[in-house]
């Protein structure tokens, strides 16, 4: 009887290994590890918010509104739950995302402002959370590249044959990944204007001046 049971649940380790099964739980930790890491680099921007606007309200106080709008958008980032379930919630995840890029463009408003503040740019502590803002981009590049693969390969599994016969019967579907921040924007085709010509540069003559205007 046990040798009975121990060859059953053989033949079904078989079956499950060969329609996929494990695929998916190779790929859903393979997806877990690399959102972890995704969240791991936003936290790291998160945690630099509060340094940067002290700083640059030191040196511009009444740039309130930027300044405002950073820690709003921090706060909007904070209230989200990024709990590892979050990748099974399309929408749950798309808020995310655009909570995520609306502190990134305050960020990035808050660092246009610092242009016109010569000693807020000389600031030693101002110019390395800058630079450390610069190295946690990067790092969320990466990390977001890491979890759109990790994605893209389980969704694969999910949507082809055999795999999706195993999909359907234990309920796994595609998960939710990252889109282009700026779609709206580079989905638009550029505008061209052929109405007003580019003004001509004068033409030098053989001396090296400048030819004389021609007169109507």
């Amino acid at each position: 009887m046990r040798l009975r049971i121990l060859i059953f649940l053989a033949l079904l380790a078989g079956l499950l290994s060969g329609c996929g099964y494990n695929t998916f739980q190779s790929g859903d930790e393979a997806i877990k590890s690399a959102w972890s890491e995704v969240l791991n680099q936003y936290q790291r921007r998160a945690d630099l918010v509060p340094n940067l606007v002290a700083t640059v309200q030191g040196y511009a106080n009444h740039e309130k509104d930027v300044l405002t709008q950073v820690t709003q958008a921090r706060a909007r980032v904070g209230a989200i739950q990024a709990t590892p379930e979050l990748v099974n919630h399309p929408e749950a995840f798309a808020k995310f995302q655009q909570a995520q890029a609306g502190l990134k463009s305050a960020l990035s408003r808050l660092l246009v402002v610092s242009e016109n503040y010569p000693q807020l740019k000389a600031d030693a502590a101002f110019r390395d959370l800058q630079a450390q803002l610069e190295g946690t981009e990067n790092r969320i590049a990466v990390a977001r590249n890491r979890y759109i693969k990790a994605v893209e390969g389980y969704n694969v599994s999910v949507r082809t044959f055999p795999n999706n016969l195993t999909a359907m019967i234990f309920g796994y579907t595609v998960k939710p990944n990252f889109s282009v921040e700026n779609e709206p924007s580079i989905s638009t085709a550029p505008k061209v204007d052929f109405a007003r010509p580019a003004p001509a540069s004068a033409a030098p003559t053989d001396a090296g001046r400048p030819a004389p205007a021609a007169s109507y």
